[in-house]
């Protein structure tokens, strides 16, 4: 149950009859229910929606702050449990990959998140709902807002549900990897340096980008990967001098 006495009024976009069937078919999909439909409704409001709404409204950015407390907490205590011949440096690099920005976005394709989020139209026209940290955050705000209306048991026995396959994806290495720490580890380990990123072409209006980047380790270049953003373009021109250094895939 919730921890304070009175639940606090939540600013939630109005919720049409339409929307209500939308939100109604997203949790028999997952297999929970909310007591309160604003508290969904609002985990789908990304600011974008928020800022342009003729409604006083708010966006999701609390409970996804909320959101990454609880998953925090439901995958070290997880992980705690079922990895007891692991060290604590085992345990974080498992749980650093399940809550990252990537696999949640993936999390969050698997349950369509991206067909309820409510955002604006310039997100909208720029790709918002295939954005990872758009979906990531959404994801979170959803978990927090569960939290909220039922509890923390219920909400860990959700998160657990979506989390225990992309751990066991960790556990059989067989994730998608965090190439751009993975090279920094290596680098610093056999050269005692680290890896240096230079941007070196942009292509594309503002509102959709596409960044070309290099890597550089030592005298040698890699790259250049490609991605809608520097981080991602990083991560592929990492994973690119990674595969190289190491002759791993």
């Amino acid at each position: 149950m919730f921890l304070f006495n009175k639940l606090p009024v939540f600013k939630a976009p109005f919720i049409t009859p339409e929307r209500k069937r939308e939100l109604k078919i997203f949790e028999k999909n997952l297999g929970i229910k909310f007591r309160n439909l604003e508290l969904l409704n609002l985990a789908f409001t990304h600011r974008s929606y928020a800022n342009e709404s003729s409604e006083k409204v708010e966006n999701n950015e609390k409970l996804e702050f909320l959101g990454d407390s609880v998953l925090g907490l439901v995958v070290s205590e997880y992980l705690f449990f079922r990895l007891r011949d692991k060290n604590e440096g085992d345990l974080a690099k498992v749980k650093s990959f399940v809550v990252s920005e990537n696999s949640l976005s993936q999390i969050a394709k698997k349950i369509k998140v991206d067909n309820f989020i409510l955002i604006g139209r310039g997100e909208e026209f720029s790709g918002g709902r295939s954005k990872k940290a758009i979906l990531a955050d959404a994801t979170e705000a959803i978990i927090g807002a569960y939290f909220i209306d039922s509890g923390f048991e219920a909400s860990k026995e959700f998160v657990l549900k979506l989390l225990i396959p992309e751990i066991d994806k960790v556990l059989q290495n067989k994730h998608e990897k965090d190439f751009k720490t993975l090279l920094q580890e290596y680098v610093q380990k056999t050269y005692k340096t680290h890896p240096k990123y230079r941007v070196v072409q942009r292509t594309g209006p503002d509102h959709d980008k596409t960044f070309w980047i290099e890597v550089s380790v030592q005298d040698k270049v890699f790259g250049p990967g490609v991605g809608k953003n520097k981080k991602e373009a990083e991560q592929n021109a990492a994973g690119i001098a990674y595969k190289s250094l190491t002759g791993k895939k």
